[in-house]
């Protein structure tokens, strides 16, 4: 669990790195990606986050009650207590016995119980005859082992004492090589130890990890930094396998770590290019947009780029096919047949509706859309899917054509909208000819669909609309439609827009 100072920390870092969740997550060593993208929209909402979770208190009112019942049982030892129960400590249990006992220590805690200076004397000369260690005689006297040398210190003086060490004979040989074998191990660990907390503070230093560092999280590249800082300290076989770095690709990082990076421009062009497009562009867009710039690279380099600066672009998730075969009224014919390429604009024009639900209301698209290239003809937004939205739309649509001779194909779902008297006049005036798709059947119009679904996972998915009034959102979505016309490049465009590639076909756009 996370305090109220982490949570900001990372929120502040990922803001900090221009919302990069992987590149936030490998430099703090936490959290989950749905854990930082849930603080941020708390952050955005709040404009803080809410307070530290409390924790729990570890032991229950019955583990106080046992204790304290034992301790007042069984000798009134807190020692003796702790050793028996596994907890808590000192201070955790005094507390205890202040608060539910407060009148049943008539003596300090832990304090060897009184004794007789008779009785002292006999545990000295128990102590200084002892067959066993000074911990079992001061078990079977309910004292503690520092209480026994206490009163021997007292009755014999401090001089007596340390001859009382050597009275036992001198160890053999191999308790002494056992000794020997337990303080090589020790040094071992403590070497490990040091080895382990070096790693830690040259990262800091040389990594600008705010908070440590978690090997798992360690890119090789970096593993070879932190080696190449420590070599003078430690030896090469110890260095690769506390972070966990082969031997070889040790070497290769190393070599290329002496080579300036080549690709340094290319890596913040291609962050701009990212965020300038609603962060919605793969790695084939990106290409496309860098050979605009007259920059040459393979695919292959792009989506290694891509994958190191954590440019991830937003996808749709797969959703279940579910169709309705029947049919309810007279509608057109299907003379599309899914059959969606055009060799010229206007043959064919596909259209829709589409709802976007937002916590100010919802709002309803109604595009038309040119199978020859997928450009926007026409569009109208509004809060209502009714007669005049759609009616909007065809009446801008048919401007557009009115001055040649071009009468396009329009195919539509079977909707209501598309059988109304004022949609069936102004597609008659025109001299269009309507065609349906099936009922129920979306891939029957499926590039209006993939239309909707781009759009959706790139401009409505991956923001938050919690303060955004109808208004502003539906400026938002005609600057995207605007976007999407002009500047969003298409690969079976050849890299260009609609708009860029009628141009360069020498059609007015």
């Amino acid at each position: 669990m996370y305090s109220n100072e982490d949570w900001l920390r990372a929120v502040q870092l990922y803001i900090k790195l221009g919302k990069r969740v992987g590149l936030t997550i490998r430099q703090l060593g936490y959290p989950t990606k749905n854990a930082l993208k849930s603080w941020y929209r708390e952050y955005e909402q709040r404009l803080d986050l809410r307070a530290g979770y409390v924790r729990p208190p570890r032991y229950s009112q019955a583990h106080k009650e046992r204790a304290v019942e034992h301790y007042l049982e069984r000798g009134r030892c807190i020692a003796a207590t702790i050793k028996a129960l596994g907890y808590p400590s000192r201070s955790l249990l005094s507390a205890w016995l202040q608060e539910m006992h407060p009148h049943s220590r008539t003596r300090a805690v832990g304090r060897s119980p009184a004794l007789t200076p008779e009785a002292k004397q006999s545990a000295v000369i128990a102590l200084c005859m002892r067959p066993a260690s000074a911990q079992a005689v001061a078990d079977d006297l309910g004292v503690s082992r520092g209480s026994l040398y206490k009163w021997a210190n007292q009755l014999l003086g401090r001089e007596a004492s340390a001859p009382m060490k050597h009275q036992q004979e001198a160890p053999a040989d191999s308790d002494r090589t056992e000794l020997q074998q337990q303080l090589e191990t020790l040094q071992r660990d403590i070497r490990r130890l040091q080895l382990e907390k070096d790693v830690l503070k040259k990262a800091n230093e040389l990594l600008k990890k705010e908070l440590g560092i978690d090997r798992q999280h360690l890119t090789n590249r970096e593993k070879t930094q932190l080696v190449d800082a420590l070599k003078q300290a430690y030896t090469l076989s110890e260095l690769l396998c506390e972070v966990g770095l082969p031997r070889s690709s040790y070497f290769y990082h190393r070599a290329r770590l002496r080579v300036a990076d080549k690709y340094a421009e290319v890596r913040q062009s291609m962050t701009d290019i990212f965020e300038r497009n609603y962060r919605c562009y793969g790695y084939r867009r990106i290409k496309a947009s860098l050979s605009v710039q007259s920059v040459n690279i393979s695919e292959k380099v792009v989506r290694r780029l891509m994958k190191q600066e954590c440019l991830v672009p937003a996808t749709s998730k797969r959703r279940r096919y579910g169709s309705y075969m029947g049919e309810i009224s007279p509608a057109p014919e299907n003379l599309l047949n899914r059959d969606f390429s055009a060799g010229a604009p206007n043959e064919k024009w596909l259209t829709d509706i589409t709802e976007f639900q937002i916590p100010a209301g919802k709002v309803y698209l109604s595009p038309m859309i040119d199978c020859f290239d997928d450009m926007v003809v026409s569009w109208s937004i509004g809060t209502r899917p009714d007669a005049e939205l759609v009616n909007t739309m065809l009446d801008a649509a048919i401007e557009k054509v009115a001055a040649s001779d071009d009468r396009p194909l329009v195919h539509s779902d079977r909707g209501g909208h598309y059988r109304w008297p004022g949609w069936l006049s102004r597609i008659a005036e025109a001299k269009l000819v309507r065609s349906m798709s099936r009922k129920g059947c979306s891939p029957d119009n499926a590039t209006c669909e993939g239309f909707f679904g781009r759009m959706k996972t790139e401009m409505f998915f991956q923001r938050d609309w919690l303060s955004t009034t109808i208004n502003e959102f539906v400026v938002a979505l005609d600057a995207y439609i605007r976007w999407y016309n002009e500047a969003r490049i298409k690969i079976s465009l050849g890299g260009l827009s609609p708009v860029g590639y009628r141009r360069s076909l020498g059609i007015a756009a």
